[in-house]
């Protein structure tokens, strides 16, 4: 028995349950904001998070991420270039730990929520427990790619030798950042009670 069978709703802002009729929308009897059985945006909302991150995924890979800046030359970095130069330098473990970090984890992060997003919308079939458990995934591993931009604020922080070397954060890491903040915000704004919805359509039918 779900919540939405006794047609009662939460409210999103103050928390006091509700009966709310089936298609209609009521004011919340303690705070009266908007009172509904499902968010009636959150598609669209977690859709616009997506396609923000998408659009920043692109600079964030192709433009410098730090510049390291010595007497004679100065040495900008994408993400890539410092996980190909962290193997050369003998430090496979920690390329891989950034290269997971800061590609395979931001990529798996889009893929799965724009997958979530057109089959709940496309109202295809699905294995509800393995989506949603998928989902938990996508959520718990967001805060991870930070990695890369504590590692730039670190190093930022350490390496200031005035004239003499120095490290600077470039548009890249902005565009990272951004990518990570935008597909947290993405995944938060999914609400995974359409992916059972979608299950007990499909049972009705």
């Amino acid at each position: 028995m779900r919540a939405i069978d006794k047609h009662l709703a939460l409210c999103h802002t103050c928390g006091k349950l509700s009966r709310v009729s089936s298609g209609h929308t009521l004011l919340c009897p303690r705070c009266h904001n908007p009172v509904h059985l499902r968010d009636p945006f959150a598609l669209s909302r977690a859709w616009a998070f997506t396609i923000s991150a998408l659009v920043a995924f692109i600079p964030a890979n192709f433009y410098p991420i730090m510049t390291v800046v010595q007497i004679d030359k100065t040495i900008p970095s994408t993400i890539m270039a410092g996980v190909i130069d962290l193997a050369k330098n003998d430090m496979l473990p920690i390329a891989i730990v950034v290269f997971i970090a800061s590609v395979a984890v931001p990529v798996f992060k889009l893929v799965g929520i724009i997958f979530l997003l057109l089959t709940v919308q496309r109202a295809k079939p699905i294995n509800a427990s393995q989506a949603t458990r998928m989902y938990r995934f996508i959520d718990l591993i967001g805060r991870w790619s930070m990695l890369d931009l504590f590692v730039i604020a670190i190093l930022v922080t350490l390496v200031s030798f005035g004239k003499l070397a120095n490290i600077e954060a470039n548009i890249g890491a902005t565009a990272f950042g951004a990518v990570v903040v935008l597909t947290l915000l993405a995944a938060e704004s999914f609400d995974p009670r359409l992916i059972w919805d979608l299950q007990d359509k499909h049972k009705n039918d």
